[in-house]
């Protein structure tokens, strides 16, 4: 394609970043919810260093169907389509605004993308904290004896009783883990994809087609999982921790580190790291292809450009 043409082409709306991102992630969530809850719940398997009550995710899943029913692994769906529309809106929309943001003023290259996937996770985290609270506390719900369940309904159910028995700040529990995951998540993620298919259709290795963009998220997904695992599962633990005699039981990421490491081993940090990855590598390329393709349709369809990339 020529210089003019590459003029000719429309730039993409700012909002339409964070409308495509939305929709990428809801497409991608509503997909993959089974294993969202099992990522849950083996995280909090054994935790205090009681009794684990999975061993492995076929045991879990096992479970989990047996005690209740299939639409157990579908617990919390409300709130996780809510955090779709609001943390993967915001973190994508703002990763991608930023990064041609950036460009138009010559800061380009691997900085730029680390400093707009750091901001993209931060504001993102912070969008999305409520249904985030509500998600993990719903599919956790059924792993505790009846008289304990909170049995929220739906999502709006979740947030009202929240606030009303425990507070407005209750909304957001376990934020400040969720910043750092998101952030470090965000990065890893969002700048490994980006960094990959550029380098793979760069050194002519691949075209810029739906191949190099599964292969590319795979490699995001697998780092994703590895370097956010002891973070997510530390903010699992924190949004669905109780009090004891008036006090909660961890003050905070580090002090749940310290304590699962002392009574659990270290590799707990890693627990539910299988079917962690299991959610994050499909998750993570559903929600890549999906934002390509969404993108290029109202690139090409919508705004009659020549060509349509996303990162």
């Amino acid at each position: 394609m020529s210089n003019n043409d590459k003029e000719k082409d429309r730039a993409i709306p700012g909002y339409m970043r964070f409308v495509i991102g939305g929709l990428a992630g809801v497409s991608a969530t509503t997909l993959i919810q089974p294993l969202d809850v099992l990522k849950n719940r083996m995280q909090l398997s054994g935790e205090g260093g009681k009794k684990r009550d999975h061993s492995n995710t076929f045991q879990a899943f096992r479970n989990i169907v047996a005690k209740e029913g299939t639409r157990g692994l579908y617990q919390g769906i409300s709130a996780n389509i809510l955090r779709q529309a609001t943390y993967t809106t915001t973190r994508i929309g703002v990763y991608q605004s930023l990064v041609d943001l950036f460009a138009r003023a010559g800061y380009e290259g691997f900085s730029a993308q680390v400093s707009a996937g750091l901001l993209g996770g931060l504001i993102g985290s912070l969008v999305g904290a409520p249904p985030d609270v509500a998600l993990v506390r719903m599919m956790s719900d059924g792993r505790l004896p009846v008289s304990e369940r909170r049995n929220y309904r739906h999502v709006g159910d979740a947030l009202t009783r929240m606030v009303s028995e425990e507070g407005v700040f209750v909304l957001l529990r376990g934020v400040a883990p969720a910043m750092l995951r998101a952030m470090i998540g965000s990065v890893s993620q969002l700048v490994t994809y980006t960094q990959t298919k550029h380098y793979l259709i760069d050194h002519g290795m691949m075209k810029d087609d739906p191949r190099c963009h599964f292969v590319s998220s795979l490699l995001a997904g697998l780092v994703y999982t590895t370097v956010s695992n002891p973070i997510d599962m530390a903010k699992t633990r924190i949004q669905t921790m109780k009090s004891v005699d008036g006090r909660p039981v961890y003050t905070g990421l580090f002090d749940v580190w310290t304590k699962t490491i002392s009574k659990e081993g270290v590799l707990s940090l890693w627990k539910g790291f299988s079917p962690y990855y299991m959610r994050m590598a499909p998750h993570t390329t559903l929600l890549l292809l999906f934002t390509e393709r969404f993108t290029y349709i109202y690139s090409v369809h919508i705004l009659h450009n020549k060509s349509s990339h996303a990162f």
